[in-house]
């Protein structure tokens, strides 16, 4: 279910709450659907219960899953937090790259091309509306 690398420098936590972020954001993992209990993933990974507990906490405080005492916890159903979360995480990246290709002397007319670009072969071509 889930893929992590032991041996990366990127926290195994860190790793879990972005491959259970994916698999919300594709719908691999549907709303309010129960996660595997923090005990039985983390002997399905043979990795410390702690760093489970830690992801879903984290997981829990975005908003991306809620817990029932008792219960477990569950996909959260909130399309809104996940596409508010991803723009931010898209403006970050796009921010950073914008930066770095101002600094090698990239200019703002190439990168406008490169966006209109991008957005006329979404769909096969068909524009999107934009805000």
């Amino acid at each position: 279910m889930f893929d992590l690398d032991l041996r990366s420098r990127k926290p195994i936590y860190e790793q879990l709450i972005e491959k259970m972020k994916e698999m919300i954001i594709h719908d691999v993992l549907k709303p309010n659907e129960q996660l595997p209990s923090v005990r039985l993933l983390a002997k399905q990974l043979t990795i410390n219960p702690n760093t489970i507990q830690k992801a879903y906490r984290e997981l829990e405080r975005e908003g991306y899953i809620y817990s029932i005492p008792g219960k477990g916890s569950f996909v959260a159903n909130k399309k809104e937090a996940i596409y508010d979360e991803k723009v931010k995480q898209l403006e970050e990246s796009i921010f950073k790259l914008c930066q770095e290709a101002f600094y090698i002397g990239v200019k703002k007319e190439h990168i406008f091309s490169i966006v209109e670009r991008a957005q006329s072969t979404m769909r096969g071509g068909e524009e999107l509306d934009s805000n």
